[in-house]
């Protein structure tokens, strides 16, 4: 922890000394203290803490329906060669589509509610846990597999005691990717259609002039990024100790 705090803390030291001596001037770069106290204005109206927790909940809903859609594909595809070639071309083509292009689509369809952007997050949250899910699992060791049939292990119980064990680090390493897929799609939703969030936060500083409050809601994004990572990893850990 102390080690990784190393940068931010100099990062920060860099960003006091150059907007305080007037290298860089405040209307392109806010001091720390020009932040913290648009922080405070925002918390006082009861607006910060809406922001943060609207944008999260967005985030976690959109990733859960995306992860677990994603395992489910995943699976398909990296487990069955009639799977795989049914749907692999036509998932590798949407996957091929920039995030904001569905968002039109998504607006007209389901309107600017909760529905078109949590529906934009799990389509960020799909793809990695797809793509990393059914890679590995069609490059499982065979002899592992060939094992495991020794043993008269088929169907669910070779999965679970020999496939599953065999792609648990790629399957947490598609969650982490997805679960920040996630958050840059909750940007591109709520840049467009909201009127609540960070993402929204973002564009109504920007259109504003409020410097300071881009600087806060590019810090907060990055701190709850980093946060929703650990949950992550924490899931890595007892993964890890349950199956590898």
């Amino acid at each position: 922890m102390v080690g990784g705090a190393l940068i931010p803390l100099a990062l920060l030291a860099a960003w006091q000394v150059v907007s305080t001596t007037g290298a860089v001037p405040v209307s392109q770069l806010p001091s720390p203290e020009m932040v913290w106290l648009a922080a405070i204005d925002l918390a006082e109206r009861g607006l910060l803490g809406l922001y943060v927790a609207i944008s999260t909940q967005r985030v976690f809903i959109g990733f859960a329906f995306g992860a677990l859609f994603g395992l489910l594909a995943g699976a398909v595809v990296g487990l069955s060669r009639f799977g795989d070639v049914l749907f692999s071309p036509t998932l590798g083509a949407v996957r091929a589509v920039p995030s904001l292009a569905w968002v039109p689509l998504l607006i007209l369809w389901f309107g600017i509610g909760e529905d078109s952007k949590v529906i934009l997050i799990s389509i960020g949250a799909f793809f990695p846990v797809y793509t990393i899910v059914a890679a590995s699992l069609r490059h499982v060791d065979r002899r592992l597999l060939e094992a495991g049939r020794a043993f008269g292990l088929r169907g669910a119980t070779l999965f679970a005691t020999v496939q599953l064990p065999a792609v648990v680090p790629s399957v947490i390493a598609a969650l982490r990717l997805a679960l920040a897929q996630a958050w840059l799609f909750l940007v591109a939703a709520e840049l467009i259609a909201s009127s609540m969030g960070l993402g929204f936060l973002l564009s109504d500083s920007g259109n504003t002039g409020r410097i300071d409050r881009i600087f806060l809601a590019i810090i907060l994004l990055a701190v709850l990024g980093k946060l929703s990572d650990a949950l992550v990893g924490l899931l890595e850990r007892w993964a890890v100790r349950r199956w590898a």
